[in-house]
């Protein structure tokens, strides 16, 4: 039975009972195994869940550089996170559509858009709970691109972003309860360039 099946079959027996996601210890044999990964499929049901789990498992977010854009024209600002040693989350893109992926949400103010998000692509790496079979995930340092394009009415000055980065934790031998890190950075937007006006060209063909 392969990793993904292995995940769907725990998952339904485990819905089928009420249970939406449990926490235990990796132990030997394949169904320890299933019940650990199992975790970090769906979100916690209660509230006893959420405070049994540790606090350890968490990404950080690095100081964000000011950067500036000018009005009507597009920018990248790079934001910069860091996942807590010992610990490693699903990447945008993991392998199983029953894992889930970490991903950015953010709230742009009024007249600038928030374009495409550009994720790293995953770490490939196995674990003792399925070491024949590799895991797209985070860890240590990542960083994720944002394309920012504020429009040409936009007042100049520096305009706060706020949001959420969406990620689920885990070790080697458990996850954890999905977290929500809140994100937020400046963006400076500058006077857009004017288009000149000169006078049209005049045609060779025209006589005085």
């Amino acid at each position: 039975m392969s990793f993904q099946s292995l995940i769907a079959n725990t998952k339904r027996n485990y819905e089928g009972r009420g249970i939406r996601s449990i926490i235990v210890p990796m132990k030997t044999g394949l169904m320890f195994a299933a019940v650990a990964v199992l975790t970090c499929v769906a979100p916690v049901a209660t509230s006893q869940d959420m405070t049994a789990a540790p606090k350890g498992p968490s990404v950080s977010m690095e100081p964000a550089t000011l950067v500036t854009i000018p009005g009507g024209k597009a920018g990248e600002v790079h934001l910069g996170f860091r996942v807590a040693r010992g610990f490693h989350i699903n990447s945008n893109t993991p392998k199983s559509e029953f894992l889930i992926p970490t991903i950015l949400k953010l709230d742009a103010p009024t007249d600038i858009v928030v374009g495409k998000i550009t994720y790293p692509a995953g770490d490939e790496m196995s674990f003792p709970f399925s070491p024949d079979e590799k895991l797209s995930v985070y860890t240590g340092a990542f960083g994720l691109g944002v394309l920012i394009r504020p429009l040409h009415n936009v007042v100049p000055g520096k305009y706060m972003f706020r949001g959420q980065l969406k990620y689920q934790a885990c070790d080697n031998a458990a996850c954890y309860p999905p977290k929500q890190l809140p994100v937020q950075f400046e963006v400076k937007i500058a006077k857009g360039a004017t288009a000149h006006k000169g006078n049209p060209a005049q045609s060779p063909h025209v006589h005085h």
